[in-house]
């Protein structure tokens, strides 16, 4: 008994701590109030802590209390989120935008790599399947057929659910008679009072088929006209039918859809606001679209009746039927808006004849008499001067404020009872400009019409234009009509291209001052003349410059714009005049003595220059360029003793380098080479650092042969002038030419020292070069040149050519984009197109390259034109190749200069050095 009492002791002993009643046999236990006592307030947020300050522990923090305050808890749940801080939130997105983007490209680059890698080690069953897919291609449709069908491969016989019902007796009964006929009928159908739905008869559709194929065949026989069986038979063409087919338009199903959703729309619109005009011509003008022209002849109608003041209605109305009705509709629309000057208008055009539209309009004028449209198109009617000139009385009369009328009117009227017309007009509309202008003309017309006139009694005529606007503008400034210059220089243009250029320049004359500052009159003429001249107005330019020379006769510029306007535009006469005006008021403008001496002399009246240039020594006795032009002038006409006399006396009177160097380089022309020696050694003692006396002295040293001589002239040359790039070529080309090409090559070297990033030097280095024979050594020097000088067209246009052929195009695209279009690189380009046979391309190129004034200068250019042109193109476009190049008088090129300077082409034209230097080139 003693054993089985401490067998039960524990059940009087405390459970463990962690004891669970039943968890051994999965019960989870329970936790009741009596366990854990009484509810109480735990210890506060102080309280713990105090106690884990105590200890020396650290306070957890709570990660979720620096969260995002638009989440409104945590560290700054309670506070307002401001602009401020808005703008610190946009500031780190950027910063972590910023960050992101730098680390993108790896990030997807990895990305991109770990999917390849898993792609690789796991396949899409699409990826296996792939080769498989390919290979169905080359699949037979024999081999296809005899793929078997899918079937149950399992081999497992599955059970079949067969299922059988008993069939009905109706079934049975209807199947039994659906194969008999009916050969009588029920007293009700023969009585005709019903027929049933169903009678249980077979259709014959065979029969039916037949049939309706026989009517078809009937039917289309009569459209044809093969069948004539009635007369009322329709033939039809069948080409003309195909045609018509072709005309319909098919409209899918979307315009389809479209046109209905409009047409609710519009019957929306009409239906809530009838009085709307618009809302009807829309709504029908939709149905003409969709070829209702029924329905909309009816909505129009519809409009007509709803809004019958409207002028716009009736006439869509009108356009929507034919010729008869729309005349029936406007009859109808004048009764309601009998003032509609359309309405009228649209009623003419209807009819056919000049005589019904004449009585339209006449009627329209009783309604609306003061429309000057309706004026105008009844006096465009008449074919009579007399009864046009009666009816715009009339229209004056009624309407006297239109002064097209009153234009119209004195138009038809005579000379002088025009001016009474005017006069009137003038009364009548005190602010108008048109009839001041109108009036000017007038008076033009009748000083210039006249050939009997007197020029005395012209030249009155034509000064009382000048008063007659000149006192419209003051008038029409009285009425306070300011028109703005601009306004006026637009009427004078137009006066121009009327063909009254006297009105044009008295506009000019009287307005052109106006809104213009004093010292800013000058600009503002020249802009105004030269954006007339640049419209093709060369009256109204010449009129301005010509009240800006009256207002400014000392200004030599204005003098040569205006000789130069008269020079493109006018004849020899005003230009002599105007010439001669400019020398009167600039005495001292050399250019403008010598622009009319020579037109004198192109003009052939070669005493006449030379009178102009003896005036001009008068006016400008140490003028150096009035001394050469009266010693080029004498030497082009023979007088070679006058010429070296000339000479002379300028070497005395005005004692210029230049003067020098002329009287040396004539010496050497006429072979008198020791006189041009002399002349140069005393020049060269008075002006050592004129470069171009050591040239002259040097070219005659190496033409006497005397290369020793010439060698020394040119040393002393280049120490003297050694930025003077033309001795350092001249010098090289002489060692050159005697043999030295080891001493050309040192002098060019020594000259590119002395003047870095000079291309004439490095073309010449590459020409010595090429000339020795070294086409690398060539080819290393361009190389280097285009380093030192990278925008050098010379040197580009040489390294385009020393390309293989398939490679020289994509070099001239680099070249023109270094270059920045320079002109020989255009002519390179179009030589270019010209090895490739590209005719126009050519010619257009040839024409960017002689573009500006600068270019046109470059007489090489002009000789590879006119080469080119002889070889493709037709005469004329040789002459105006030719003629183009004698106008803009070339100075430059390397092939021209040789040209031009030879002692045997001294007189030659420029036509001739033109032909000479095209046939140079190669």
């Amino acid at each position: 008994m003693a054993s089985n009492k401490n067998k039960l002791a524990f059940l009087s002993m405390p459970a463990p701590a962690s004891y669970v009643a039943g968890l051994g046999r999965g019960a989870s236990g329970f936790t009741t109030r009596s366990d854990i006592g009484p509810a109480r307030e735990g210890p506060s947020a102080e309280v713990i802590a105090e106690a884990q300050a105590r200890r020396g522990e650290e306070p957890e923090i709570d990660p979720e209390q620096f969260q995002d305050p638009d989440n409104e808890y945590g560290l700054f749940a309670g506070t307002t989120y401001e602009q401020d801080d808005e703008e610190a939130d946009k500031i780190y997105d950027d910063v972590d935008q910023k960050m992101d983007s730098r680390r993108r490209a790896r990030r997807e680059a990895r990305e991109n790599a770990e999917l390849a890698k898993h792609r690789a080690e796991r396949p899409k069953i699409q990826q296996q399947f792939a080769d498989l897919k390919r290979g169905l291609s080359v699949v037979t449709d024999q081999e296809w057929e005899s793929i078997p069908e899918v079937g149950n491969l399992t081999r497992k016989k599955r059970r079949k659910d067969e299922r059988t019902f008993v069939v009905p007796d109706s079934i049975i009964v209807g199947d039994r008679s659906k194969s008999e006929y009916e050969n009588s009928l029920d007293t009700r159908q023969a009585n005709g009072f019903e027929t049933p739905a169903d009678t249980g008869t077979m259709t014959n559709f065979v029969e039916i088929g037949q049939a309706r194929d026989k009517i078809l065949s009937l039917k289309l026989d009569q459209i044809s006209g093969t069948a004539t069986t009635s007369g009322s038979a329709t033939s039809v063409d069948p080409k003309g039918y195909l045609t018509s087919l072709n005309s319909v338009v098919l409209k899918t199903e979307a315009e389809i859809g479209d046109i209905k959703r409009a047409r609710m729309l519009f019957d929306s619109l009409v239906k809530s606001n009838p009085k709307h005009a618009p809302g009807w011509i829309a709504a029908a003008c939709l149905e003409e679209h969709a070829g209702r022209m029924v329905a909309a002849r009816k909505l129009i109608k519809a409009g007509c009746e709803q809004c019958p003041k409207s002028d716009d209605v009736w006439l869509e109305a009108a356009r929507l039927h034919n010729n008869d009705d729309a005349k029936v509709i406007l009859a109808n629309a004048v009764q309601h808006v009998g003032q509609s000057v359309k309405i009228w208008l649209a009623a003419a055009d209807l009819e056919q004849d000049a005589g019904s539209k004449k009585r339209v309009l006449r009627k329209a004028l009783e309604n609306i008499p003061n429309s000057v449209r309706l004026w105008k198109e009844t006096v465009n009617l008449e074919e009579s001067a007399t009864d046009a000139r009666i009816l715009l009385s009339r229209a004056v009369e009624v309407i006297p404020l239109s002064v097209e009328l009153w234009l119209a009117l004195a138009r038809l009227e005579t000379p002088e009872r025009a001016k009474a017309v005017l006069n009137k007009a003038r009364k009548s509309v005190p602010t108008s400009h048109e009839i001041w202008i109108a009036a000017g003309r007038l008076l033009e017309q009748g000083a210039v019409g006249d050939s009997d006139k007197s020029t005395e009694t012209r030249n009155k005529e034509l000064d009382l234009v000048d008063r007659t606007i000149e006192l419209g503008v003051r008038e029409l400034r009285r009425h306070q009509v300011l028109l703005t210059r601009e306004q006026w220089l637009k009427e004078a243009e137009r006066c121009e291209s009327d063909g009254s250029p006297r009105t044009c320049e008295a506009i000019i004359k009287a307005t052109v001052s106006m809104e213009v500052e004093e010292e800013d009159r000058l600009d503002t003429w020249v802009g105004d003349a030269e954006s007339a001249e640049a419209r093709g107005m060369v009256g109204t330019a010449r009129a301005v410059l010509a009240y800006a020379l009256k207002v400014f006769p000392d200004q030599r510029n204005l003098w040569r714009k205006a000789a130069d306007l008269e020079k493109a535009h006018g004849t020899k006469e005003s230009l002599d005049g105007v010439l001669s005006q400019a020398v009167h008021y600039c005495p001292q403008a050399e250019v403008l003595w010598l622009m009319s001496a020579k037109e004198k002399w192109l003009a052939g009246d070669v005493p006449a220059a030379r009178e102009v240039l003896e005036k001009a020594f008068i006016a400008n006795p140490e003028s150096e360029q009035i001394w050469l032009a009266a010693v080029k002038l004498e030497a082009e006409n023979g007088e070679l003793g006058v010429a070296r006399e000339l000479l002379v006396r300028a070497r005395t009177v005005a004692d210029t380098e230049r003067i020098w160097m002329k009287s040396a380089v004539f010496e050497r022309q006429q072979g008198q080479y020791a006189a041009a020696l002399e002349t140069v050694s005393t020049a060269l003692s008075k002006f050592p650092k004129f470069a171009k006396l050591y040239m002259v002295q040097g070219q005659i040293r190496q033409t006497e042969k005397n290369y020793s001589v010439a060698r020394a002239s040119y040393a002393a040359g280049l120490k003297a002038c050694p930025k003077e790039i033309t001795l350092w070529v001249l010098a090289s080309k002489l060692e050159e030419l005697d043999g030295r090409s080891i001493k050309a090559r040192a002098l060019l070297e020594k000259g590119r020292l002395v003047n870095p990033a000079n291309e004439i030097l490095w073309a010449e280095s590459v020409g010595v070069e090429e000339r020795s024979g070294g086409a690398a050594q060539a080819k290393a020097m361009l190389a280097r040149g285009l380093q030192e000088c990278p925008s050098s067209g010379l040197l580009w246009s040489m390294s385009i050519w020393a390309e293989p052929r398939p490679t020289r195009k994509s070099r001239s695209v680099d070249a023109l984009k270094k270059s920045k279009d320079n002109p020989l690189i255009t002519c390179t380009v179009a030589r270019l197109f010209w090895a490739e046979r590209k005719i126009e391309k050519a010619r257009q190129w040839f024409s960017r390259s002689v573009a500006t004034e600068q270019d046109k200068d470059i007489g090489d250019h002009w000789g590879w034109w006119l080469k080119f042109e002889r070889q493709h193109g037709t005469p004329e476009y040789v002459e105006e190749v030719i003629r183009q190049g004698v106008a803009a008088e070339p100075h430059h090129g390397p092939v021209w200069q040789v040209i031009a300077k030879d002692d045997k082409n001294v007189g030659k034209s420029m036509k001739e050095l033109l032909a000479m230097v095209a046939d140079a080139l190669q």
